[in-house]
């Protein structure tokens, strides 16, 4: 999704067409600024505060946050013999915090064509508690290229699992997020519930919340809902949708 994941300008794959040319490799690096306070909390310790933190795009890899080395805490971080090599930005140099391994990576001496990564180290997003200015995140990083947006439609959406109808309605909301088709989500009252069997799994959406999934029948986890989701996500609350191999979902308008 986003600048550079799929079929977007900055991926390998963009099918979009412009009026003049990226030059370069296939592969891209696009680093801007993100201008907001952000904090990385480990072990109850701030590792992290910045206001000068930048975002890597890399085609066909989703942004990754790149902060100044002065604004690590020096006194926390440790350097490991731990290295790796990427062709696209050199010899990477890792960091612990404490007990937690290689959790922090930079490029000391990155190649030419990545020179602007110098004085800058990246931390696994997963590793750390993040605040953004004074809001806990509780979710995956994201991507302020990355959007979703909700609308009622007349449309009438059915859905059929293995041949069966499961769904029907003129009451759906269309989900239309960042690089990926339209979603209908529908009421569960008019969905055949007595075909959904509740399952342990759950997922998170960064853009989204946590999704609580359903199998019919033999298909598992191909329904799924936000019972609780984020704000931006809100009018999809205990909307049911359908996605999966021998569901079909279709969307007449």
């Amino acid at each position: 999704m986003s600048l550079t994941l799929g079929t977007a300008p900055l991926s390998s794959k963009r099918r979009g067409l412009l009026n003049s040319r990226i030059d370069g490799p296939a592969h891209t690096l696009y680093f801007e600024p993100y201008e907001r306070r952000m904090r990385a909390v480990l072990d109850g310790e701030t590792v992290i505060d910045t206001t000068g933190g930048m975002l890597l795009y890399e085609s066909n890899i989703g942004p990754v946050l790149y902060v100044p080395r002065e604004d690590v805490r020096e006194d926390l971080v440790s350097r490991t013999d731990h290295t790796t090599y990427c062709p696209f930005k050199g010899d990477a140099t890792y960091w612990s915090v404490g007990e937690h391994e290689n959790v922090l990576w930079g490029y000391e001496e990155p190649i030419e064509s990545a020179s602007f990564l110098l004085g800058y180290v990246a931390p696994y997003w997963d590793r750390f508690e993040w605040l953004e200015e004074d809001e806990r995140l509780s979710t995956k990083f994201r991507d302020p290229y990355h959007r979703i947006d909700v609308r009622p439609t007349s449309a009438h959406v059915t859905v059929k699992a293995n041949g069966e109808t499961v769904a029907e309605s003129d009451r759906a909301l269309l989900l239309f997020e960042t690089g990926l088709p339209p979603r209908a989500y529908i009421p569960l009252d008019d969905a055949r519930q007595e075909l959904l069997t509740p399952t342990d799994k759950e997922t998170v959406c960064p853009y989204k919340g946590t999704a609580s999934y359903w199998s019919v029948g033999d298909l598992e986890d191909v329904a799924w809902s936000y019972r609780n989701p984020i704000p931006e996500a809100g009018a999809i609350e205990g909307l049911v949708s359908f996605l999966g191999e021998g569901v079909e979902v279709e969307i007449k308008r």
